[in-house]
Formats: C-alpha cells, structure tokens, sequence
C-alpha cells in the first residue's frame, strides 16, 4: 500500500475532558460476580478461546455512545464474514466499550480498536483473522479493518470519512457501514491527525499498547472515546 493512504492499526476529544480511569479485567470480572452473574465474563484476555468464534447474525446494528455523540453501525456479514464475525463478538463482550478514538484523519478517516487495558490490547495485537474479498466499496461511512498487509487485519477498524474507493484494490473490506448519526463521526476530534497513534509508518504505536488509556489520556487529553457500544435488537 502507498504509504500516505496506508490504513494502519490507531483517534481524539472536547476540551478538559474529564480524566478517564482504565477499569482492569479483574476488577471487572469480580464486580460481574459480586452482582451474581448468570454467566463467566468473557475470556478477554485468550483470544483463542471459543467464546470469540461466535458466528454474527447476518445483519445487526450496534449503537456506539462516544463523548462526541451517538452514531449507529450496521454490519452485514454477506460483506465479509471473518470481519463481522469478530466485530459481533467484540460488540456483545463489551470489549468496545471505554475505547480511544487513536487516529482521525481530516477529510481521511476515524480510526480506533485498541484496548484500554494494556494487558487485554497486547493479548490481541497479534490476533489476526483471514481477510475477505472486497465485495462493496470503501464509500463514506463504511466502516473496515485497519492493517498492514495480507492477512494482518486484528482490532482496530476504521471509519472512511470521505469516499476512500481508492482502498478498495488494496484490500480493505468494508464489514458494515453507519446508517445514524454520521455528522457525530464527523465531529469526533482530530486535531492530533496521525501524532495520536497513527503513527505505524513511523513505529509509534508501542506506548499506545504499553500505557493503554492511561497513557493516551495523559499524552492526548483531546481524545474522543466510545463510552459504551450495544448490540441493538432486531427491528
């Protein structure tokens, strides 16, 4: 891929925002126990584990409350089944929830998937799935996975602002696409361009890994983030 449109694996939000605490799995799993659960919380940190093979529904919405606003994603699996399937199971874990938008580029695109807890990010780094075939375009409000090459599509997606069609012969396969509140991904802040964690043609995203949102927060305070991303019901 030529590198000035290379889509790689990292986002930004108002002004003063409130400090943000990174939550550990652990912490989470005993409060989901102390309240009498029915079920195990999920296996965030094996990515191997069965629990992640979850086919999806052949189309479902997922409604993402971020700090900038809420917009609505529709995934359709017929677009490309490996990339819905592990979105699905991302969606209905929570492991979208609490996520830095790591890199918003003007007129480009809106990027992130990377893990607030660096434990559960470096677990998944290297957790690729098989790419699909392009079977629709890279159009404005379609959203796909970031990567770097064959085959090295992880967690982190992104959204094309713009019509980025020129993607689409160099494999980027769109999953799904935002059909409520595409003026909110719009507003979701940029102003820290590719310095926000967008920097893999230059080797920058190790801290992002290493520090989690702890680090972002305090190196990038002007970070829009997902505050929670629900699976909605079928119409």
């Amino acid at each position: 891929m030529h590198a000035s449109t290379r889509i790689v694996s990292t986002s930004q939000g108002p002004n003063q925002r409130a400090v943000r605490s990174v939550i550990p799995c652990v912490f989470v799993c005993a409060l989901a126990a102390a309240c009498g659960s029915a079920s195990a919380p999920p296996p965030l940190l094996d990515p191997a584990d069965p629990y992640w093979t979850e086919p999806a529904p052949e189309t479902f919405d997922v409604r993402f409350e971020t700090t900038a606003g809420t917009f609505v994603l529709r995934v359709e699996r017929e677009w490309s089944p490996h990339g819905a399937d592990r979105f699905y199971n991302f969606a209905r874990s929570g492991y979208l929830n609490e996520q830095r938008f790591t890199r918003v580029v003007p007129d480009f695109i809106c990027q992130w998937g990377i893990h607030g807890d660096p434990a559960v990010a470096q677990a998944w780094r290297s957790a690729t799935i098989p790419d699909d075939p392009v079977r629709v375009s890279n159009t404005r409000g379609r959203i796909a996975y970031a990567m770097t090459g064959p085959d090295t599509r992880t967690t982190q997606f992104y959204i094309s602002v713009v019509d980025n069609s020129r993607l689409d012969e160099q494999g980027f396969s769109p999953f799904g696409e935002v059909i409520e509140g595409m003026a909110v991904v719009d507003r979701i802040y940029s102003g820290y361009g590719e310095d926000a964690g967008g920097g893999v043609r230059r080797g920058n995203q190790d801290p992002l890994f290493a520090g989690g949102n702890r680090y972002i927060d305090e190196q990038y305070p002007e970070l829009d983030h997902v505050i929670g991303a629900t699976i909605m019901p079928p119409a």
